[in-house]
């Protein structure tokens, strides 16, 4: 047997062995879960939503996925119960995150339950957050001069009003606060794969 046949032959092995390990076994695993009963499907303008916070890269600086309270202080922030596996049952991709720039968003529909401070906090962070490096978002809305009586009217402090007109959300800009409104896991769960309830 020549060298090259050896490598190739252990590099399959190693694949083989990576496969069954990193993908069948937490398949087996998790293939009998079965979402909470208070975990719903996500309606048509929240999946527009979320395709509009993937799109925009929001989950390069927030994470959904909160830690046990001996891995960080995720509790102390108020972020919420650590996620379980069936919580993203309905998320596909999953997104988890990989940086905390900004706070995680597991739970951000209840713990800023507020359409309106959504809103005001993409067309401009800093007018409900101060010293927030988030950036804003205004292409999500216009600028009328006489809004329509169905236009979502931003409430916005003087300072980070347009000077003529009023902010308008745009659909675009509705179906993202839906998504965000969505994240609401304060639900008990319980799991096979830990045998504990939270």
């Amino acid at each position: 047997m020549t060298r090259s046949l050896t490598i190739v032959i252990g590099a399959l092995i190693m694949l083989a062995m990576a496969t069954l390990v990193l993908v069948a076994l937490p398949y087996r695993q998790l293939e009998a879960e079965t979402p909470p009963a208070a975990l719903k499907p996500y309606t048509l303008a929240e999946l527009r939503g979320r395709a509009t916070y993937v799109s925009m890269g929001c989950v390069y600086c927030h994470s959904q996925q909160p830690r046990e309270a001996t891995l960080g202080p995720d509790a102390i922030r108020r972020w919420g119960r650590p996620s379980v596996p069936t919580d993203y049952a309905y998320d596909y991709p999953q997104l988890l995150g990989v940086s905390r720039t900004g706070p995680d968003l597991f739970n951000i529909g209840a713990r800023q339950p507020s359409t309106d401070w959504h809103l005001a906090h993409l067309y401009q962070p800093r007018s409900v957050t101060p010293g927030s490096v988030m950036p804003a978002y205004p292409f999500l809305f216009k600028v009328a001069a006489h809004p329509g009586p169905n236009d979502k009217v931003v409430s916005l402090p003087p300072q980070f009003a347009p000077t003529a007109g009023a902010a308008v959300a745009t659909q675009e800009a509705l179906d993202l606060v839906a998504y965000l409104t969505s994240l609401d896991h304060t639900y008990p769960v319980t799991t096979a794969i830990s045998g504990a309830s939270r």
